[in-house]
């Protein structure tokens, strides 16, 4: 009997039924997908081993650049390979706890690297604004702090999606119309009042990506202001190329996640095959140019770079 009644609210398997509407396209949809992975594989473990190896790049900043690109190595990997599954061999079965692992995954290093390019921003406005008291900012001790708090706080807000999907019945129809499990896609299938989800996911995403976003902004505030009233011509142009590749990269991975995220609980009129693509982009790209951004647009990696090769 109990067995019947656990089976019933968790069923064991759900269907991913990828990008409904482009099925006769997902071999064709798949190679582009598995070359983004690759270059964003081979970009960002080539970007680790340079910081790692040169001494001159064991500074704050590319401490964190090297947090970043584990991030982007984990991301895409949590949900690609799965993803290709599905369009190439038509793998789309996945058990109920790994649907939630996957999503637990995806949600809390998606937090993570917000977290790190909060703190990416804060080390640029230290730089620039309060410069003689960087080293005294972002010592060894205080930058593994700043890591461990962002882990920490990753996991408390994730965790009780895992939670709250965990306590709901789900009904008949197994099939998720998505490519990779996600908390409302999930949540939707239940057959049960949902309110408290969306709630608790609208709170995490304010609360967190939301807020990292407010202060990322009023630190580029308070760094324009101050490059602004740089006199030197020279140190202007120094101060704005040391920030460009950081807000480009902002730009790359908050814009696609908050238009996902608002599209999936508002965005009624959005052809759903367009808000499943565009959740796959924001899960591959920024995963993918972030390592060749930086690579382009910071002078002692691209040097680095360069040193490799000649």
């Amino acid at each position: 009997m109990m067995s019947n009644l656990n089976s019933s609210r968790h069923p064991s398997t759900f269907h991913l039924l990828g990008i409904p509407g482009l099925e006769d396209y997902y071999h064709w949809i798949a190679i582009p997908f598995c070359l983004m992975y690759i270059v964003a594989l081979i970009g960002n473990f080539g970007v680790l081993f340079l910081i790692i190896t040169v001494k001159s790049l064991h500074e704050p900043m590319y401490i964190f650049l090297s947090m970043l690109a584990v991030t982007d190595l984990i991301l895409p990997s949590c949900a690609v390979p799965k993803t290709l599954g599905i369009f190439w061999f038509n793998f789309k079965s996945i058990s109920f706890q790994g649907c939630l692992a996957q999503m637990f995954f995806i949600h809390f290093i998606y937090c993570f690297e917000s977290a790190i390019l909060l703190a990416m921003a804060y080390d640029r406005y230290v730089a620039i604004c309060d410069p003689l008291r960087y080293a005294v900012k972002f010592t060894n001790i205080i930058i593994r702090n700043i890591a461990a708090l962002g882990l920490v706080r990753s996991f408390c807000v994730v965790t009780p999606l895992t939670y709250l999907l965990h306590r709901l019945p789900y009904c008949q129809n197994m099939e998720v119309p998505h490519t990779y499990c996600e908390h409302m896609g999930i949540a939707r299938l239940a057959c049960a009042d949902i309110t408290v989800n969306i709630i608790y996911g609208l709170t995490v995403v304010i609360s967190s990506m939301g807020l990292d976003v407010v202060f990322v902004i009023a630190s580029y505030a308070h760094i324009l202001r101050t490059v602004l009233n740089m006199k030197s011509q020279q140190a202007r142009r120094k101060a704005f190329s040391t920030c460009t590749s950081h807000v480009c990269v902002i730009i790359l991975f908050y814009v696609p996640a908050f238009f996902s995220f608002f599209a999936h609980r508002f965005g009624k009129h959005i052809p759903l095959n367009v808000h499943i693509f565009v959740a796959n982009l924001y899960i591959i790209l920024p995963s993918m140019l972030n390592p060749v951004i930086y690579s382009v647009s910071t002078k002692k990696i691209r040097h680095s770079v360069l040193r490799l090769f000649y």
